[in-house]
């Protein structure tokens, strides 16, 4: 069993993988990760294994934000960018598109050459605006929850532009546009018109065209994935577990050993 783990900053993937399907996928606060599936050494951290996924995989690659946080010997340890490709790969089977990552705190838009290299990419690391957290911090401020958004936004009739990028100045025109008595869905779908705004940014500055993939936990949004296709003019292929694919693309590099 090959083992990926994708450790981002509001989630840690991981995966089993055999080298032909997925046998096994987790998704865990990363804080959670932290406190109660392993130990802290000087080293590093030491993942309990066998208390998380029930036996000890024979080889495991790493990718993510905090992957040079764990104490695993002879891990491989691999770019977000190799790993979203190799995983967007395996489970669309294309070869030749633009991948849109959306996960909690940044955004990419890595377009891909035709034999399944990463060609160019744009990253949006500096802002939170266009990632899972800007949603979760306008999601409070709405009084609702993350996973309500794309539900209530289906239902708006109205336009509502939110014209910051800015999370905090974001948040605060929500605040402003809710005493003036706009409807709640009609702000989110203004929210969600707003970050479909600065993905298509990166995406015109790299130029990147047709098929779009669409991966990370902002994936999950219907509401995000309406809009990116309402401003692409095309349609979004979202894997049926966007989440996890960085995971997957560790997993099948800890496969082949490269």
């Amino acid at each position: 069993m090959f083992c990926g783990i994708d450790i981002g900053s509001r989630a840690v993937k991981i995966v089993l993988f055999d080298g032909a399907e997925l046998r096994k996928e987790k998704v865990i606060e990363t804080a959670h990760f932290y406190k109660n599936c392993g130990v802290h050494t000087q080293a590093g951290f030491v993942v309990d294994f066998a208390g998380l996924l029930a036996e000890e995989p024979t080889e495991i690659a790493v990718t993510g934000y905090g992957r040079n946080s764990l104490n695993i010997v002879g891990a491989e340890i691999l770019s977000e960018l190799k790993a979203h490709m190799l995983g967007a790969v395996w489970q669309t089977g294309l070869e030749d598109f633009t991948l849109l990552d959306l996960g909690g705190q940044d955004s990419k838009v890595i377009r891909l050459a035709e034999d399944g290299r990463v060609e160019d990419f744009a990253m949006n690391d500096k802002c939170a605006a266009g990632t899972g957290r800007f949603l979760e911090v306008m999601a409070r401020s709405l009084d609702t929850d993350l996973q309500s958004l794309g539900m209530l936004s289906a239902l708006s009739n109205t336009d509502v532009r939110i014209s910051s990028t800015c999370t905090v100045f974001a948040e605060s025109e929500v605040v402003a546009l809710v005493a003036k008595g706009a409807a709640k869905e009609d702000i989110i779908r203004g929210l969600h018109k707003s970050v479909a705004e600065r993905v298509y940014a990166m995406v015109a500055r790299l130029r990147a065209e047709a098929p779009f993939v669409m991966t990370g936990g902002v994936a999950k949004n219907s509401g995000v994935v309406a809009a990116l296709e309402e401003r692409l003019n095309a349609k979004l292929l979202v894997p049926e577990e966007p989440q996890i694919v960085g995971a997957l693309g560790a997993a099948i590099v800890a496969g082949r050993g490269d």
